[in-house]
């Protein structure tokens, strides 16, 4: 049975997109830790990435900051893992999802599971590989919009971009469905 993991990074920040990853795993053994990408350093969770990417089959998707305002973040959740799926190299019959909620309108079979990057080493490969692609993501953004240090925070609201936020305003990358205290 061929079995995928999916996962998301970025639902919590208040700039970026959403980024989800469907993962197949193809070895049972990996030479580095795979777990969730949380407790993984920035240096474990690259290393993680680039074997998983090497061995396993991998689909990425990604909802926008238009996509997030329009539809609310739990939808786009869903819409980037759909996306993740649809760009799922291969065929599947299961789909794990972290999470207490299936996704809607999926074709294939699935089952929530509450900390499931935790508990299942594809949707922990999945953790780490939509991570470790919306902190790149958030690394070039830092590049066109260097006052708020994405680089840095990956769009969380740290003092520091919160307070940037205050001085200079929002730019494109933020949602202006969240809202910040004190009315930013």
């Amino acid at each position: 049975m061929r079995i995928v993991g999916v996962d998301e990074a970025g639902r919590g920040p208040l700039a970026g997109p959403v980024v989800a990853a469907a993962v197949q795993i193809v070895p049972e053994d990996f030479s580095v830790e795979i777990r969730d990408s949380k407790r993984l350093s920035p240096r474990k969770r690259e290393l993680a990435y680039e074997e998983i990417l090497s061995t396993c089959h991998v689909g990425v998707g990604l909802a926008t900051v238009s996509e997030i305002d329009e539809l609310n973040i739990l939808q786009a959740t869903f819409l980037a893992m759909r996306r993740a799926l649809e760009h799922f190299p291969g065929e599947l019959d299961f789909c794990l999802v972290d999470g207490n909620q299936e996704i809607p309108k999926l074709p294939w079979p699935q089952r929530a599971i509450v900390g499931g990057d935790n508990l299942s080493i594809s949707i922990a490969a999945a953790s780490i590989v939509a991570k470790v692609e919306r902190d790149r993501l958030m690394d070039k953004y830092s590049e066109i919009y260097p006052l708020y240090n994405f680089g840095r925070n990956k769009g969380y609201a740290t003092k520091e971009h919160r307070e940037m936020i205050e001085k200079y305003g929002r730019c494109p990358l933020h949602r202006n469905s969240f809202k910040l205290a004190g009315g930013l």
